[in-house]
């Protein structure tokens, strides 16, 4: 499996350099641009050979073989309830880091690192927030559209990471 690392361009959006910045990986999905921040990145690799698992949910795309570590990968857009797309030369599988374990997720599409300060980040509206979407932390004004910025420790609750990591041990990881 290759692994494309996460170096695209720091796309400097803080020109003034304020504290109170965070780095941001921004990716797309069915369209819409994501970002997670990057300390939760651990790397990004191209989509390999995934292992199905059976009788584990639809968004649960099956497990990955990373240098000896195995690792459940979810298909995100399954779980945003978006519509399934074929894989592409652009798909990714971005590793994450949640509370103590590595989750990977697919997405269609890695674009760059961007550096936002906190003023330039709008609160997630309570309408999209308050039906089960608590994930969403805030919105990113760029340049042509709008960033949704992701929690991804809630996302991927202890009881996901619970049935993701009992997966992966009856999997014989």
């Amino acid at each position: 499996m290759s692994t494309a690392t996460c170096e695209p361009l720091v796309q400097e959006h803080d020109a003034a350099g304020q504290s109170g910045s965070m780095q941001l990986v921004s990716f797309k999905l069915a369209g819409e641009t994501y970002g997670i921040e990057i300390t939760k990145i651990r790397e990004i690799i191209l989509v390999g050979e995934i292992t199905h698992v059976p009788e584990t949910p639809p968004h649960v795309k099956g497990l990955i073989n990373l240098r000896s570590t195995v690792i459940p990968v979810i298909d995100l857009r399954i779980r945003f309830s978006l519509a399934d797309a074929e894989l592409t030369p652009e798909s990714r599988i971005m590793v994450l880091h949640v509370g103590s374990r590595m989750i990977g997720i697919v997405v269609d599409s890695v674009n760059e690192v961007l550096r936002v300060t906190q003023q330039e980040i709008s609160p997630a509206p309570p309408t999209v927030t308050s039906s089960g979407n608590e994930y969403m932390t805030g919105l990113v004004r760029l340049k042509e559209d709008l960033l949704i910025l992701l929690d991804v420790d809630r996302l991927f609750g202890d009881e996901e990471t619970q049935a993701l990591a009992e997966a992966a041990v009856g999997a014989g990881a």
